[in-house]
């Protein structure tokens, strides 16, 4: 399966889990009580996203004090940005994955998982094999021939 085709068959198959769900919820503990949890996960996934990725950004920057590369730190932003995301769209289903996302521990597993199968690759250029060294790069010099021309 491609990767365009997955793509459609989650954005087919999340929205269709996500109202069955809020059905279901709604039948059990009725729509008022469902609403407000909708509400209450948005409010406290939202909190605790901006909470976390704070820390995370205070990491970045201290590491990138000290010259190293925080690759790591930059996807957990990346996998917190996309907690955020999951926790503010109305489901269950979807702020099940949210909340996971915001366990540091999970978090980190995830990623690491992904970075062993090769399916994120943290440097630009390290799929390839190519590895630029982040700076300035070196001058070469130009070589040809030149001359004056006065008018």
């Amino acid at each position: 399966m491609s990767p365009f085709q997955l793509l459609f068959v989650v954005f087919l198959l999340v929205p269709l889990i996500e109202i069955w769900l809020l059905i279901q919820a709604g039948g059990v503990i009725g729509a008022g009580w469902t609403i407000f949890l909708v509400v209450l996960t948005a409010v406290l996934g939202a909190t605790l996203v901006r909470a976390q990725g704070l820390s995370t950004y205070g990491r970045i920057q201290a590491m990138l004090a000290r010259g190293q590369m925080p690759a790591l730190e930059m996807l957990e932003g990346l996998a917190l940005f996309l907690a955020g995301a999951l926790l503010l769209t109305p489901g269950f289903l979807t702020d099940g994955v949210g909340f996971v996302l915001l366990v540091p521990e999970l978090r980190r597993g995830i990623i690491r998982g992904l970075l062993r199968r090769g399916l994120v690759h943290p440097v630009p250029g390290r799929q390839t094999g190519k590895h630029e060294r982040p700076g300035p790069r070196r001058r070469q010099p130009l070589e040809g021939e030149w001359r004056r021309d006065d008018d």
